[in-house]
């Protein structure tokens, strides 16, 4: 004997099926919302805090090589002092003006080398200094953004373990849900949900009005609403429209569902 076919779900089953997925989905979108900004400044502070050990790197490397320079002009020095003591020695037996007069040039020489091997040498010995003032402050700037790193990262961390549990259940209902929503209604949903302000694409007649908005729901609509016969979208925002009585039925089963998740 044949299966009988599986009625259609009514109206106000699908209508009550909606604000269900929405009362989920807005679950989610709060806690969500507690997150905040939380994950992009974390990201933030730890692009700064690398940045900042990159540039510490870098200056002391800058230092290094100054500190290379100055080894070298060092060692020009002491090769420029050698010179001298032998040219001063060769200068003692010369035989004629014309060598006198070259060996005294290359004294000259020599010691321009160590005038301006030492000029450099105190040029390099500021520039150092310059650097460790640097280094110095982008240290105290770094330890500062890695305590407020540390500090946020522990307040996200928090936040994750009391809500990703909930979160993942809260999703794995939703996706429940939706798929005993027929695929057309869902897909309006979401392009709804994703339209208007706080994702409140269902929403409860509140005080004559759609909620979260101030446009009047005219006296026949609602009793259509309230008879939950047809879909009925606002005609100003394009949400789907739910009387307050399913409404806060709803709301009561959904409370008792999520505190037990």
């Amino acid at each position: 004997m044949a299966k009988a076919k599986k009625a259609e779900a009514t109206v106000e089953e699908k209508l009550r099926a909606l604000y269900d997925l929405q009362l989920i989905d807005s679950r989610v979108d709060e806690i969500r919302n507690v997150r905040g900004e939380l994950p992009l400044e974390v990201q933030d502070l730890e692009d700064d805090v690398l940045g900042l050990k990159t540039r510490i790197d870098k200056l002391k490397t800058d230092v290094e090589t100054i500190n290379f320079e100055i080894t070298a002009k060092k060692n020009l020095i002491d090769e420029s002092k050698a010179l001298i003591k032998k040219y001063t020695e060769q200068q003692k037996n010369v035989r004629n003006s014309r060598e006198f007069n070259s060996i005294t040039k290359e004294l000259e020489f020599q010691e321009l080398e160590i005038q301006l091997a030492e000029k450099n040498i105190k040029e390099f010995k500021v520039q150092i200094e310059q650097k460790k003032v640097v280094i110095s402050e982008t240290k105290e700037r770094l330890s500062e953004r890695d305590t407020h790193l540390k500090h946020k990262k522990s307040e996200l961390n928090e936040i994750l373990a009391e809500t990703e549990k909930e979160e993942k259940a809260l999703l794995g209902k939703s996706e429940k849900y939706q798929k005993q929503i027929e695929e057309r209604l869902v897909k309006a949903y979401a392009r709804i949900r994703k339209n208007v302000k706080n994702g409140l694409a269902v929403v409860p007649i509140e005080r004559g009005a759609s909620g979260g908005s101030f446009f009047t729901i005219p006296p026949q609509v609602q009793v259509e609403i309230a008879a939950r016969k047809k879909i009925i979208t606002d005609e100003h925002s394009g949400r789907i429209l739910v009387d307050k009585v399913l409404a806060e039925e709803q709301q009561a089963k959904m409370k008792k569902m999520l505190a037990k998740l």
